[in-house]
């Protein structure tokens, strides 16, 4: 497995997989997925829509759906062994030291309970204290994530909130019980742009603060050029690149992160008018056996050996791999250094 950077170990993850029981068969959501982080860092998992991040998310929080399965050699938070927990256990670390912030916050939030109940829940829930510190809590963390009037809000319903205030209630509902592990999964995805911004600054300010390890899923590589200090690429279920955020803008190992990165305009770098690249042809069936690279049938660098076994992921340094046949610095030159602080 690839090594995170300096710091305490929040979360381990070895060979996850996860399939899902459908009638053509067993769809391979997630397949043996690696991945570590340590306190104070951000990991961005970037793809396509169904490449598998989130369910790689679920499946770390323990919160697959009922037709999915399993498996792995190691889920460990703070060295414990999630897959030997019971449900009740694993039950009571999930709020209190890992916490998840869902794509959205409307359907997350239960519309019948005010905002006050819920947030309270989770702290008298793990054990933190009774209702008066459980409200001391709610409306203190409120605040800290910018919401005016904090005490007031408390008494309201998720309907009669903004959407960014209603993912600014999420955030503050995850840091309840003060968690090691923060998993933020699109949290921007239905707020306009400058209120992204505005949670986006906010997250790195609270991670800043409480030393969270914080995975944030997108699909917006603006997004992980300002925020990530290492970052991992899915592709139909597996990593195909992982390395740190420089890096993988500087110089993709693998086809798929050049295709995304040739995706994006640049200000001041694209030409007016000019066409912006593109990913020919569909994403394969994750029905099946896994043969050969899942990126084959769309890859302009693609030769006979791609179609045969599995590809692993081939580490060239302590957090740098890709999942590619392809030589180091054979993918074609991608965005510059200056580039990558244009998107930032």
């Amino acid at each position: 497995m690839l090594a995170a950077g300096a710091g305490e170990m929040a979360l381990e993850v070895e060979k996850l997989s996860v399939e899902i029981a459908v009638p053509a068969g067993n769809l391979r959501a997630v397949t043996e997925v690696d991945l570590s982080i340590r306190r104070g860092e951000t990991l961005c998992v970037v793809g396509e829509s169904g490449c598998g991040k989130s369910m790689t998310a679920l499946a770390i929080m323990g919160l697959l759906p009922r037709r999915a399965r399993m498996r792995a050699q190691r889920l460990a938070l703070e060295g414990r062994d999630l897959l030997a927990m019971r449900p009740g256990a694993l039950a009571a670390l999930r709020g209190d030291r890992m916490a998840m912030i869902f794509q959205d916050p409307m359907t997350s939030l239960n519309p019948v309970y005010t905002v006050g109940n819920q947030m309270e829940e989770i702290y008298i829930r793990h054990g933190k204290g009774g209702r008066r510190e459980a409200r001391e809590r709610a409306e203190y963390l409120l605040h800290k994530v910018g919401i005016t009037a904090a005490r007031g809000r408390l008494g309201q319903y998720p309907h009669q909130l903004s959407g960014g205030l209603r993912q600014r209630v999420m955030i503050a509902m995850s840091l309840m019980c003060d968690p090691i592990l923060m998993i933020a999964d699109e949290p921007t995805t239905a707020l306009d742009v400058t209120i992204q911004a505005q949670i986006l600054h906010l997250l790195a300010d609270l991670q800043a603060e409480y030393r969270m390890a914080l995975i944030l899923i997108t699909h917006d590589l603006g997004i992980v050029a300002r925020m990530a200090d290492r970052v991992i690429v899915m592709y139909a279920g597996q990593i195909v690149e992982t390395g740190t955020a420089e890096e993988v803008f500087a110089a993709p190992m693998h086809p798929y992160t050049r295709g995304l990165l040739d995706c994006i305009p640049v200000p001041g770098k694209t030409p007016r008018g000019s066409k912006l690249g593109s990913i020919p042809g569909m994403v394969p069936s994750l029905l099946g056996p896994l043969d050969g690279c899942q990126f084959r049938n769309r890859c302009a660098h693609a030769f006979a050996a791609c179609a045969a076994a599995p590809i692993p992921l081939r580490a060239t340094g302590t957090d740098r791999g890709s999942r590619c046949l392809l030589e180091p610095g054979q993918v074609s030159q991608a965005l510059s250094a200056q580039t990558v602080e244009v998107m930032r």
